[in-house]
């Protein structure tokens, strides 16, 4: 295997419907990794990029409370590109709206029979990221650094590169030879919508498009202790942001008090709220488009709640085999497999 993204790309290919090859898991769930998870709960439009069948191209999708996927490319949806959710976004509330009335009045199979891939499975930009947003999770790492160092008065703003996302269901690699302390981080993810430079806090979640789940994974060596104590190699390693199954609407989501959870091999690590961030994400968007013009189909990582194994005693972290679950209540579950790469 030449390299991590290979790894990455064949897996997928021989996963596109059913459960993943693999080491056994100490629990695994029913749906197993690989395999999407029904929607639990409410009429919410969860919007989807996914492959019907191997070997079909991708397509956007919308998720009916029933669990069947409307395939928006085989649905008279006027006004933008079905095949690329980006576009969707570009095109404004009415093709949402259209969207929705197709969702409502269309069928097809169950998501369980479909792959799903991240909602935008190829950004052209890097994903925004806010570090120390949770008061608890800037207390641990202190303890981990040994600082004592003020809480910071504006957001911590770093980047992951775009190779790092993943899928909701896919594998992500473990190679020793890169990392061996590869950690858990659970966030809330903002897709941006109209986007803008200097965007007012009061007129911020207007420009938000919709909501999904991402789990910021970080090799805490890489991060800690190569390149200067800098983060962005160790947040940029390939498949190390699994982000969706989906995409709520801003307009059908509350992000204000959502519950936030990080379980390994069924044992949860991580267990918060939104509403303990300390920038909320009209602070975040505002603050970052100060001079920086953030564009439709842009993601932001709002941070991580207390909880990640580098700050346990003793550290703790993922090892192959592992089935890290990455949720946010009412709005979707990730489960991803922490898979070895050949040698």
């Amino acid at each position: 295997m030449s390299t991590r993204r290979d790894f990455l790309h064949l897996t997928a290919a021989a996963t596109a419907v059913g459960a993943l090859a693999g080491p056994a898991v100490a629990q695994a769930p029913a749906s197993g990794p690989g395999r999407p998870i029904p929607p639990t709960g409410g009429d919410m439009l969860r919007l989807v990029t996914f492959v019907p069948e191997s070997g079909s191209p991708p397509r956007v999708g919308a998720v009916r409370a029933d669990g069947r996927v409307v395939d928006l490319t085989a649905v008279a949806v006027p006004g933008f590109d079905p095949t690329r959710m980006v576009s969707l976004i570009e095109a404004g509330p009415k093709a949402l709206d259209a969207v929705r009335r197709a969702a409502a009045a269309g069928d097809g199979p169950q998501v369980e029979t479909v792959r799903l891939l991240a909602p935008i499975p190829a950004p052209t930009r890097n994903i925004y990221a806010v570090g120390w947003n949770y008061l608890e999770h800037f207390a641990e790492g202190q303890a981990v650094r040994g600082t004592n160092a003020e809480y910071p008065a504006h957001p911590v703003f770093f980047t992951k590169g775009v190779n790092t996302v993943n899928g909701p269901y896919d594998p992500i690699p473990y190679d020793p030879k890169v990392s061996t302390a590869i950690d858990w981080e659970v966030e809330l993810a903002v897709v941006i919508g109209t986007g803008g430079r200097n965007i007012e806090e009061a007129d911020a979640l207007r420009s938000v498009f919709g909501y999904s789940v991402i789990n910021d994974t970080t090799a805490r060596d890489m991060q800690v202790k190569l390149h200067g104590g800098q983060w962005f190699k160790g947040k940029s390693l390939d498949g190390y942001g699994p982000i969706g199954p989906w995409i709520v609407p801003a307009t059908d989501l509350d992000p204000s008090d959502l519950h936030l959870l990080t379980r390994v091999n069924g044992v949860v690590k991580q267990d918060a709220s939104t509403r303990q961030m300390y920038f909320k994400v009209a602070r975040i968007i505002a603050e970052l488009s100060r001079g920086l013009t953030l564009v439709p189909g842009d993601i932001i990582a709002t941070g991580t709640p207390p909880g990640v194994g580098n700050a346990r005693k003793p550290p703790e972290y993922l090892k192959p085999g592992d089935v890290m679950e990455t949720e946010i209540v009412g709005l979707g579950t990730l489960r991803n497999l922490i898979q070895a790469v050949p040698a």
